[in-house]
Parts: structure tokens; C-alpha cells; sequence
């Protein structure tokens, strides 16, 4: 019999991942799920899928968000991985604008080395390398790997990072002015020895830039289905600045930004770099402290929250039904699958779900077993409700299915809850 969300458990259940420190107060029990970037494939039929339990803890020590539940990277990111970048051409507009900023701000050169760690498909670092900028991506999973120096020339180099990857890196010469590690923090399994690849790998006065969702619009928006295996850690400014600490490094600026749902970009330093504290650190530092991100009452109230937000999209899908009317989905993201295995929901509620990325089209979606199509079998089928799993891409869906209204097609967003769109 599991235990509840937000509910106290017994000391020594397990430690903290940043600190050591035996965790005791859980966060969000969703149940057992099964690894959320799995897409079944045709090949995977009559062989059994494993669900896993998937709970998060928090530290009352250094306030770090975790899973209870630990899988092996080479599980999660292996070398079918099915996350592309580029699929998003509001995330390659980020991407663009962040490259052109960095250039200037830090006055990167022909000689400067920009290294991104979690490079994927080469979405930001093919800005770089147009500028003349010398390049270099880490990318565990060879098949994303391959594509990056395929389709865009980015070098990259197959490896998971941390001390010795770095350590092997800067035997080889290699040294950086700036590194990028976008939504990647979240997905290590052992922070410290993550963050210490770092401090390794940048020069004397180096940048190290790192974008992760941040867990006080988690936890404001109730987005409880951005929790799932391949994130092993929810993060804040509060439990980051201690992380960095351990290995002598440092936050001097913060910019929230709208991505993913809400997330922080802040650069990093050595403690010793001559780079200043903005006002924005103090600021956001002072946000978090008020919201009660320190304070164990703040994490025991997400519990109701959660179940909120579940009834509310089997509400909307239930009338649906009633009324005969056909839900498909959009997207065929982690975070969907997070939701909809918890919420129970299969294809006698969305008949199917369309994708732009060719490599999920054909699949069917962990768990639930809902069928991912090309987006023309929108055109064919024309549901009533197009059920947006990427909600954090909303406006930008919209936009691109804006002809499906032709026929009454309503869009539809879960987070916070379940709404139906003009």
C-alpha cells in the first residue's frame, strides 16, 4: 500500500541527492508510470512494460525537489531517445536570441570555445558556429547526437557529464568561455558530480548559463505532470545556490523566463570571477522566501492541488464523451504522458494524438497506449476538442491548427486546470 502525497513518512527512507540529508516529507505521490519518453513501437508489441513508482521528496535541510524513486540514466537516455529540439520553433527562436545576447554580453570571439552540455540535435549551438564561435556539444544519446552533426555540423561528443567527462575534455585542451546547459540540471542523477564538471571546464572568468523550470511556478500553477523519471530533481533558486556552493561556484544574474511553463536562466561563475550580483538575484531571492519555498507547510499543501486538477480533466472528458463528441490530443510530450497515466486516461476518452517530430509519428504513447499520428489526421478525423498535452506550447499550436476552428474544433489546455479555449 503506498503512501500519500504530502503526507510525513519515517526518517531515513532515503537521502537527499544534494546533501545527504535522510528525507522524510513527501511532495507528490503519482503513482506507479512508466518512463515517460518510452514511445512503444511496433517492434515493442508482446514484450511487457515496466511502470515505476514516481514520488517526489523534499529536503528540509537544502530544500531540494527529488524523486524518491531512482532510475539509471542509461534507462532514460538511451540511444533511441525520441526528444528533439528543433521540432519547436519557438524553442530554436529562444535559442537564437539567447546565442546573439550571449555574443555580445560576454564578447565571444573566433578563439572563444562555447561548450552546451545536453546538446540534442544542435538547436542552439548551429547559432554559435554561424557567428564563427568554436563549438563543442555533449549529447548522451547517439541517435540525437548523430542528427546534431548530420543536419546542422555540431560537433558531439557522446558522453554523460560530469567530473571525468570534464576532466577527459580539458586533457584534450579543451577549456570554456561559456557554457550552456539548458533543461538539463533537472535530468542528473548525481548533481554534485554534475555541477563539478564545471567548475572544471571553465576558464579562470567563464560563464556558465543554465536554464531549468522553476519549482515556485510548479508548484503556482500546479504543474504536477513536469514531474516524471527523467527529472530527478524540481529546482529553485534557494536549493541551486547551495548546490553551486559545494563547488565553488556561484549565481550573478537570474531572468525568469516564459519557457516550459516558467522557468530561470541564471549565470554562473567562479566565486571568485569579478562579475557583480544583480538586483534581480536579491529580488527573486526574496520572492521565493515569501512564497514559502523554505517552509515545509508551503510543499504539504500540494497534495489537494494535484487532485483538483486531475477531476477537473476527467470532468471535461467524461461530458465529452456524453455528448458523443470525439477528443484528440496535440503533442506527444513527457509532461502528457506524466498526466494522463496518473488521470487514467486512455483511448476510450482521446482516440489518438498528432505530432510534428517524424520520430514519434507511429508510436503509442507509454502507458495509456494512445496512438501518435503525422497533425493531417486532425484533417481527417476532425475531432471537436483538440486536448493540447504541451500546454506551455499553447499559443503556438493555436496558431499553426488555427483552421481546425473551421469546423467548431475547440482547443483545450489541463494546467492548472482544465479549460477550454477561444
Amino acid at each position: 500500500m503506498g503512501w500519500g502525497e504530502g503526507e510525513r513518512q519515517g526518517p531515513g527512507v532515503c537521502s537527499c541527492r544534494g546533501c545527504g540529508t535522510p528525507l522524510s516529507l513527501a511532495f507528490a505521490d503519482l503513482g506507479l508510470s512508466p518512463i515517460a519518453n518510452a514511445l512503444r513501437r511496433a517492434e515493442d508489441n508482446g514484450r511487457p512494460e515496466i511502470f515505476y513508482p514516481l514520488q517526489a521528496w523534499v529536503c528540509e535541510r537544502c530544500w531540494l525537489v527529488q524523486l524518491h524513486h531512482k532510475l539509471k540514466p542509461e534507462e532514460l537516455f538511451s540511444s533511441s531517445y525520441a526528444y528533439f529540439s528543433s521540432y519547436s520553433s519557438s524553442w530554436l527562436e529562444h535559442a537564437r536570441v539567447f546565442a546573439e545576447e550571449a555574443i555580445t554580453r560576454f564578447a565571444l570571439k573566433s578563439d572563444s570555445m562555447v561548450v552546451e552540455v545536453a546538446s540534442n540535435d544542435g538547436y542552439l549551438l548551429q547559432y554559435f558556429k554561424r557567428a564563427g564561435i568554436r563549438i563543442q556539444g555533449v549529447e548522451p544519446a547517439a541517435n540525437v547526437a548523430d542528427v546534431a552533426e548530420r543536419e546542422r555540423g555540431v560537433p558531439s561528443l557522446r558522453a554523460f557529464f560530469g567530473r571525468d567527462t570534464a576532466l577527459k575534455m580539458r586533457a584534450s585542451g579543451l577549456v570554456a568561455d561559456l557554457m550552456v546547459a539548458n533543461n538539463v540540471l533537472a535530468h542528473v542523477p548525481d548533481v554534485n558530480d554534475f555541477l563539478a564538471g564545471f567548475a572544471i571546464l571553465l576558464k579562470p572568468e567563464g560563464v556558465a548559463s543554465f536554464e531549468f523550470p522553476h519549482l515556485l511556478r510548479l508548484i503556482e500553477d500546479v504543474q504536477f505532470d513536469t514531474i516524471y523519471h527523467e527529472h530527478y530533481s524540481y529546482l529553485s533558486l534557494l536549493a541551486v545556490e547551495t548546490l553551486l556552493a559545494r563547488q565553488g561556484l556561484r549565481a550573478f544574474d537570474v531572468e525568469a523566463l516564459p519557457t516550459h511553463g516558467g522557468s530561470l536562466r541564471l549565470l554562473v561563475c567562479r566565486t571568485m570571477a569579478p562579475y557583480s550580483p544583480t538586483p534581480a538575484l536579491a529580488a527573486l531571492r526574496a520572492a521565493e522566501a515569501a512564497a514559502g519555498l523554505n517552509r515545509t507547510e508551503t510543499y504539504l499543501a500540494f497534495t489537494d492541488r494535484i487532485r483538483r486538477t486531475r477531476r477537473s480533466l476527467l470532468r471535461f472528458l467524461i461530458q465529452a464523451q456524453e455528448e458523443g463528441s470525439m477528443v484528440a490530443g496535440y503533442g506527444a510530450p513527457a509532461k502528457g504522458n506524466t498526466l494522463l497515466n496518473y488521470c487514467g486516461v486512455d483511448t476510450s476518452f482521446i482516440a489518438f494524438t498528432v505530432d510534428r517530430s517524424p520520430h514519434k509519428q507511429g508510436t503509442w504513447l507509454p502507458g495509456t497506449r494512445i496512438p501518435v499520428l503525422a497533425p493531417n489526421a486532425i484533417d481527417v478525423a476532425r475531432p471537436d476538442y483538440l486536448l493540447i498535452l504541451p500546454w506551455n506550447l499553447a499559443d503556438e499550436i493555436m496558431e499553426h491548427m488555427a483552421h481546425v476552428r473551421e469546423w467548431g474544433c475547440r482547443f483545450v489546455v489541463p494546467i492548472p486546470e482544465t479549460r477550454i479555449l477561444a
